[in-house]
């Protein structure tokens, strides 16, 4: 199984895709627990969710492995994301509902770790570095939009239900001021048909927009971590819902538009 599939576009995005995989190699699945096999922690249909990508001409990387075999979106060291909140590892223990992904001493080891950054993890960050760069050679400019979704209640991680578009720059680290500005415009808007919307709250963006996005060099990344009550049912078997599909695409679809719109006044200035 590949690691991941790339599609190569022509304009100065790359859309990842880390979270969407659910593959899980059968000698890692068969120390897992029933509830580890599952997946439930998937960014389920993110790809047909952003269907409409491929007429946009960017480019696409998504993830075929399971956030469980090593999560993409954390950090090397293990450092954690959000100083005293409830943080996931690289290579996840337990589910979003503390439910052990592992059965009992066949957890990964810390050479284990190790190895799964140095098979699963690092090639990835390779892949999204060198198309920034190319991007950013061909273009003058570079953008990445990291998609995600979450679960709309996960008391494990924010109280209450989570807003539906949660945009994330690192508070501001990732990404130029003036971009954010008008991509929560965007989402501003959105609340017409529905859509809450934060900036910077809860999920201010992971490893990969805070790791990957230089504004100070022309490489601006964004991270959407949007609420799956907006597109699918939420408990097993995670089913799509086409029907609230086709409502939240066009804001998306708004979405990644403005950001490229945005890049391209930014380049002629």
């Amino acid at each position: 199984m590949e690691l991941f599939t790339f599609t190569q576009g022509a304009l100065p995005l790359l859309v990842s895709m880390p979270h969407s995989g659910t593959y899980i190699p059968p000698e890692i699945a068969a120390r897992m627990t029933d509830a580890g096999r599952a997946v439930p922690d998937t960014d389920w249909h993110i790809p047909q969710l952003y269907d409409f990508l491929a007429d946009l001409d960017v480019s696409v990387l998504q993830a075929t492995h399971a956030r469980y075999v090593v999560d993409l979106n954390r950090a090397p060291d293990g450092a954690v994301l959000y100083a005293g909140a409830d943080n996931t590892e690289l290579c996840p223990t337990a589910t979003f509902d503390r439910e052990a992904i592992y059965l009992k001493g066949e957890a990964p080891t810390p050479g284990e770790v190790i190895e799964r950054r140095e098979t699963y993890w690092q090639p990835y960050h390779d892949r999204i570095a060198a198309e920034l760069a190319a991007l950013k050679a061909r273009h003058g400019i570079a953008l990445l939009w990291d998609a995600h979704s979450i679960r709309s209640q996960v008391p494990r991680f924010f109280d209450g239900r989570l807003p539906d578009l949660n945009l994330g720059t690192g508070d501001g680290a990732a990404a130029a001021p003036e971009l954010l500005d008008i991509l929560t415009a965007v989402a501003r808007e959105a609340e017409a048909v529905g859509y809450s919307h934060a900036a910077n709250g809860r999920f201010k963006g992971g490893y990969i927009t805070r790791h990957h996005g230089q504004p100070e060099a022309g490489i601006h990344a964004v991270q959407l971590e949007l609420s799956q009550i907006t597109y699918m049912d939420e408990d097993p078997p995670f089913a799509l819902r086409e029907e609230l599909a086709e409502q939240v695409r066009p804001v998306l679809a708004g979405l990644v538009q403005t950001m490229l719109a945005w890049a391209e006044m930014a380049v002629d200035d």
